[in-house]
């Protein structure tokens, strides 16, 4: 006698046991692996709050910093324009005395029968327009002021006799240069001689 056994219900309720395994171990996977990603997320999340918040310390800080430069900057042009208006200031205080000599100078070189007309001074040069009664005259004049001790290097440019019958009269244009006696040779090149 054979025995007949039906195995078919075991089997159904065995495939329904794994088949319910399976989807209680993908469910509990996937809430795992959900969990895991929004640990991530999270940890992530902060990490990067925790940089933005260094990256405006950061920034604010650059700010100041850059105010602090812009303000530094500022003082140190103030400073430069002193010290410029300074050195400006003690450049008068010394050359005050020698705009004196100059004229004492222009007036003593001057012989008879000479006459400035005009006096133009640009930097350490002077431009002098006048008339003379004679060349002669022009001459003896270049070499008072080669004399001089606040003038020197003479140089006429232009001399010209108006009216050669009636009254021979020169007009002429000379340039000097102008210096003081403490002068070396190298304040004489930089700004005239004069200190």
């Amino acid at each position: 006698m054979t025995t007949t056994i039906n195995l078919l219900p075991w089997r159904a309720e065995k495939r329904q046991e794994q088949q319910k395994q399976f989807l209680f171990m993908l469910v509990s996977t996937m809430i795992l692996a959900a969990a895991i990603v929004g640990l991530i997320h999270i940890q992530m999340g902060g990490k990067i709050d925790y940089q933005l918040s260094r990256n405006k310390f950061v920034s604010a800080e650059i700010k100041k910093l850059d105010a602090e430069i812009a303000e530094i900057r500022d003082l140190r042009k103030v400073r430069r324009n002193l010290l410029e208006r300074m050195e400006i200031i003690q450049d008068l205080q010394t050359s005050r005395p020698s705009i004196v000599h100059l004229f004492t100078e222009i007036v003593g070189t001057v012989p008879n029968g000479v006459y400035l007309e005009k006096l133009t001074q640009t930097g350490g040069n002077l431009v002098m327009n006048g008339l003379a009664e004679s060349n002669a005259r022009v001459s003896t004049y270049m070499r008072n002021l080669s004399n001089s001790e606040w003038l020197k290097d003479p140089n006429l440019t232009v001399i010209e006799i108006e009216d050669k019958k009636v009254t021979r009269i020169s007009t002429f244009t000379l340039t000097v240069k102008q210096t003081s006696p403490n002068a070396t040779e190298e304040d004489d090149k930089e700004d005239g001689g004069l200190q």
